[in-house]
């Protein structure tokens, strides 16, 4: 297998931060983003090298692992281990492998060495790599097709998934070696939110504008909810900042179908503006009815 240089696929230097790694991978990843490419067969291919380089890179370990062994990173721990029994062994049956190709010892030990290494069965490579959503996107269940290693892989994105949230598929990581079981795929949800609810763990929370004679009558109100309209009373006299709970309209619960959260929404009073002159006397005779 050719080295592939993920460092220079990504554009950034070996001494690179995980900050770094991040922000270069998010901006390769939206420019060439299939979406954004539709039937550009080079942009799909630079998007599976951009994904595979951040896989790597964004896990210290496996990142260790590249640094010190290149295109065969894949096998350090298996070459660590080798070395360690043969530093155990007795000098005369021992190799050496300082100033050879870590790739002869790999040749050997998984494609024409002994019967004993040949049959070693080893777990594959743990990947790890990230889906960029929307608030939105998280709200119902729904289905994405993610390219991993060059498989395109079917997943199910339970509702209420939060951001930075780390969740494992099975056996959807690096094939095992030796008929070993393969590795598992760890994903990792990066969720912007482009809508005027804060979202806190299920709950939602929105301020919503009333006008001053709403506030000081009462009567009712249409506000949005995440998934629609519902009429509000509201009573009269209300102070500004009061706070009202909408039970069950808040957020998806995960993995719990049909919950929800709550919805909090803080009311803002908005005075009137460009007040006539006929308004501004009666707001001066309302003023001496409550002065006496």
């Amino acid at each position: 297998m050719a080295f592939i240089d993920y460092y220079k696929i990504l554009g950034i230097d070996k001494s690179a931060s995980a900050d770094q790694i991040k922000k270069a991978y998010r901006k390769l990843a939206r420019k060439h983003h299939p979406d954004l490419n539709p039937n550009d067969a080079e942009a799909e291919t630079k998007f599976k090298e951009i994904n595979e380089a951040n896989e790597v890179l964004s896990n210290a370990d496996s990142r260790k692992k590249y640094d010190a062994y290149g295109k065969d990173w894949k096998h350090a721990d298996e070459f660590e281990n080798q070395k360690r029994q043969q530093s155990n062994r007795p000098r005369q049956e021992s190799n050496s492998f300082s100033g050879g190709d870590y790739s002869d010892f790999f040749e050997s030990m998984f494609g024409g060495g002994s019967r004993e290494n040949s049959n070693v069965r080893f777990r594959g490579q743990d990947y790890q790599t990230e889906l960029q959503l929307d608030l939105k996107d998280v709200y119902t269940t729904q289905k994405q097709t993610l390219t991993i290693d060059g498989r395109s892989i079917r997943i199910t994105i339970p509702a209420g998934v939060k951001n930075e949230q780390l969740i494992k598929i099975k056996g959807q990581g690096g094939a095992g070696i030796n008929g070993g079981p393969n590795g598992d795929l760890l994903l990792r949800f990066v969720i912007a939110n482009h809508t005027r609810f804060r979202r806190d763990e299920d709950n939602l929370h929105v301020t919503e504008d009333l006008d001053l004679y709403l506030a000081v009558l009462g009567g009712e109100l249409m506000v949005e909810t995440f998934d629609g309209k519902v009429k509000l009373q509201i009573k009269p006299e209300t102070p500004n900042g009061t706070k009202v709970k909408l039970k069950g309209k808040g957020f998806p619960v995960y993995k719990k179908e049909g919950q929800f959260g709550d919805l909090y929404i803080t009311f803002n009073i908005v005075l009137p503006a460009k007040l006539s002159e006929r308004e501004k006397e009666l707001f001066q005779e309302l003023s001496k009815l409550r002065s006496k």
